[in-house]
């Protein structure tokens, strides 16, 4: 191997640690493990994982592209912490995008996917009726997950990426003013969703599905949640 091929495999596996650095921080914030506001020094995320702080540097470059990140000069890297008016607008992109993901999936769904959605619902139940933050931010994201299951089923692999944006600020607005203890994503309005893809009724689907973004967006109430320390939230 020459110089050249030398250091391209050197930049290939820094690239490769930090899409996995970016991935571990990307669940901790999406969870809500990680609170809005959190600061995220380079220096304590390469040591958590054992990386130099270039390498942890372009993880949180990853991050503020999807705007999960903030980057303020001279300070360093904050998890995002959404305004009331940029939660606002986050559902409102929400409202545009999910009906007609809904009537997308309602002409394609499969009676294998519903099962798979069964299932997941059952998976949300449970999480439902456990108690305590861990099962509170599992539910959050069992919850965020259902909406992306529906956009798998579109077929539209662009609004899909725009969903899982979409699911990972919501997550952020969630966080930081979703009341305690109180369902932002009910199971029940999801099995209702599931029914209404299932009887590949497109109307009723968005239809319901706008009325569940209104509940989830009515279920915020503006006031700051606290989260864990970075190492305590990565599980390290």
């Amino acid at each position: 191997m020459d110089v050249t091929e030398k250091a391209g495999a050197i930049e290939s596996l820094q690239d490769d640690r930090s899409a996995a650095i970016r991935e571990s921080l990307r669940s901790a914030i999406v969870d809500r493990r990680l609170a809005p506001g959190t600061k995220l020094t380079e220096s304590e995320v390469g040591a958590l994982f054992d990386a130099s702080r270039t390498v942890a540097r372009a993880a949180l470059q990853m991050l503020a592209f999807e705007g999960l990140v903030r980057m303020e000069r001279n300070r360093g890297a904050f998890v995002s912490s959404p305004s009331p008016e940029e939660a606002r607008q986050v559902f409102a992109s929400r409202r545009l995008i999910e009906p007609g993901i809904a009537i997308a999936a309602a002409d394609r769904i499969t009676a294998a996917e519903v099962a798979a959605f069964r299932r997941h619902l059952d998976e949300e139940a449970a999480h439902m009726n456990e108690r305590g933050p861990a099962a509170r931010r599992a539910e959050i994201k069992a919850s965020g997950d259902f909406h992306l299951m529906v956009a798998s089923i579109s077929g539209n692999q662009v609004l899909k990426r725009f969903m899982e944006e979409l699911i990972a600020r919501s997550s952020l607005a969630i966080a930081l003013y979703g009341r305690t203890g109180v369902s932002s994503c009910g199971n029940n309005e999801h099995a209702d969703i599931l029914d209404a893809l299932e009887q590949r009724d497109g109307n009723r689907a968005a239809h319901l599905m706008l009325h569940h973004i209104d509940h989830i967006e009515a279920d915020l109430d503006f006031r700051a949640a606290e989260g864990l320390a970075l190492r305590d939230a990565l599980g390290i």
